[in-house]
């Protein structure tokens, strides 16, 4: 059976999913059955009764007496049908395509041993991989990798748009993840811009959260920021604790943890990005939440329209009802049932 007599196009459901073109057609359907019932009272009161005879009364009994009234029905459901066809019902579909250049993000995060001093709670580096989480789930789009650094630096997790397995990798980050003691920002850096060097990426970004002190490492940090530069990777710093700036120091239950921010500092200025500090967990999170708003891909959106009318099954529908009435007034049929 075609689709256009499917019994599915009479219900309400279906009505309902349909953009009416010419909706104000559709105020003239309650009208359709109460111009029906006018004529039907009109009709019934200038009509004479005559006495009929009993042959006559039993054919007008049972189901004779219901069908005379079907030529009326189909002919208004074959309105309504009209009606509905006139409103013009469509069905449309909207498809968005969004396409960006997304950016490629290396997270590279300090876990030595000053990492766990506890002037942010519960350490700092609990809070760094707390809202570097945060910071990933902010990043659909883009690629993102993670480096994690003490006396020496590796790749964690290669650029990747898997983020599952980035915050894998960034639950998985403790103080004893490298046994090799000392703070080398160089080398971290050094493997960062390794990971980014042969990106096509629209914007290449290191994002390096560290106390500042370079203890460790053969290569010099600002050597490495240089590198940064000359790749065009931008680099964003963060200094992580409470101490005076210029490599001072702050004292905490596990000892003393130096905070030189002048280093972070430089190397931001070189890689052409900008420096922050962190001197508590809500600033933490600020600092996080201005670098996602400083490095924003463009997204382009492409909207499509398709309108398909679907006028013509109504249409159908109602010239069959009305041949349907027709025939069954002009054939015997209409006789018997006007006896």
């Amino acid at each position: 059976m075609p689709d256009w007599f499917s019994a599915s196009w009479f219900s309400y459901a279906t009505l309902r999913e349909f953009e009416w073109a010419e909706s104000l057609f559709l105020y003239l359907l309650p009208g359709i059955p109460a111009l029906f019932g006018l004529r039907w009272l009109f009709h019934n009161r200038s009509r004479q009764r005559l006495a009929v005879a009993f042959l006559a009364r039993d054919l007008r009994t049972g189901w004779v007496e219901y069908l005379r009234y079907l030529p009326a029905l189909l002919t208004i459901a074959a309105m309504g049908l009209l009606v509905l066809a006139l409103a013009r019902p469509q069905r449309v579909s909207q498809r968005v395509e969004r396409s960006s250049e997304g950016i490629d993000i290396v997270l590279t995060l300090d876990v030595s041993e000053s990492m766990l001093e506890t002037d942010l709670a519960p350490t700092r580096l609990e809070a760094a991989k707390r809202v570097a989480r945060a910071f990933v789930r902010g990043r659909p789009q883009d690629r993102i990798g993670l480096v994690v650094f003490a006396g020496d630096a590796f790749s964690l997790c290669p650029l990747t748009t898997d983020h599952e397995l980035v915050q894998q990798s960034i639950g998985e980050i403790n103080g004893g993840l490298i046994r090799t003691a000392g703070t080398a920002i160089g080398s971290a850096l050094g493997v960062s811009i390794n990971r980014l060097r042969e990106s096509k990426a629209k914007s290449k970004v290191i994002v390096l959260l560290s106390d500042g002190d370079n203890t460790a490492g053969s290569l010099d940090p600002v050597t490495a920021a240089q590198l940064a530069q000359a790749f065009n990777i931008r680099l964003y710093t963060i200094a992580v604790g409470q101490g005076p700036a210029g490599g001072g120091s702050v004292v905490s239950n596990s000892g003393t943890a130096p905070v030189d921010e002048g280093i972070l500092n430089q190397l931001a200025q070189i890689g052409a990005g900008q420096y922050f500090r962190a001197a508590d967990t809500r600033t933490l999170e600020a600092i996080f939440a201005r670098i996602d708003r400083l490095e924003k891909a463009t997204i382009r959106s492409s909207r499509y329209r398709e309108v398909q009318d679907f006028y013509f099954v109504y249409l159908n529908w109602a010239i069959l009802l009305l041949l349907a009435a027709f025939l069954i007034k002009t054939t015997f049929i209409g006789n018997v049932l006007e006896d």
